[in-house]
């Protein structure tokens, strides 16, 4: 089950065998069904849509307002689609909440991350940079020869360059859940999620491992 929810910021905290480790504080929930889709109806594949936040009514488009009031919602900043295996359990207007999810069990975070810029190949795809001597000049930082004059006479597609860096969709994967705030809305996860403070972000049950609750 995938779950939207907002980063908040880094704290530290002691885990469950007195460990202190630095962990990621996630605002998850409680997200609204906005709408249900099973294998029974035209849609011929089970999902809930989720709504999470609030926006503006100034700052919505009429068909977000719209959508959100069949739910008997406010216009969600933030909505998604989530796929399920099975029929979903939940109706249009209930709330999804970050029980969902146990102290100990591992998540996968899927982000965007900070935008970086234009950077050069040394940042962005760390390079070595040329020579510091040896009589050269103006090549600390270049990427070198990036093709041939006479065959192929072209650069091949995918060359590593200078370029925009960062602002991509990231997922971070196998994060350990340190603690489960229900009262707050609020999740602990170990170690660091892509983005900066109050960037949306979506956490799943890890894919590629077990889940263990501590």
């Amino acid at each position: 089950m995938e779950l939207l929810g907002k980063k908040i910021g880094m704290t530290q905290v002691f885990d469950a065998k007195g460990n202190f480790v630095g962990a990621t504080v996630v605002e998850l929930g409680p997200c609204t069904v906005l709408q249900k889709k099973t294998v029974q109806t035209k849609d011929k594949y089970n999902a809930v849509q989720l709504g999470f936040g609030e926006r503006k009514l100034k700052n919505a488009t009429k068909p977000v307002i719209g959508h959100c009031k069949k739910a008997n919602a406010a216009p969600a900043a933030f909505i998604k689609e989530v796929r399920l295996t099975e029929v979903p359990a939940w109706n249009i207007g209930d709330k999804v909440t970050v029980n969902q999810f146990k102290p100990g069990e591992f998540v996968d975070v899927i982000a965007t991350s900070k935008g970086k810029g234009f950077q050069g190949v040394v940042r962005r795809y760390k390079f070595a940079g040329g020579p510091a001597s040896h009589g050269q000049k103006g090549w600390f930082r270049r990427p070198g020869a990036i093709g041939e004059r006479l065959f192929p006479g072209r650069v091949f597609r995918g060359q590593r360059m200078p370029g925009h860096m960062g602002h991509v969709r990231v997922t971070t994967q196998n994060l350990r859940v340190v603690q489960v705030r229900e009262a707050d809305n609020v999740i602990l996860i170990e170690g660091s999620v892509p983005g900066s403070k109050g960037t949306f972000v979506v956490v799943r049950h890890a894919k590629k491992k077990t889940a263990k609750v501590a």
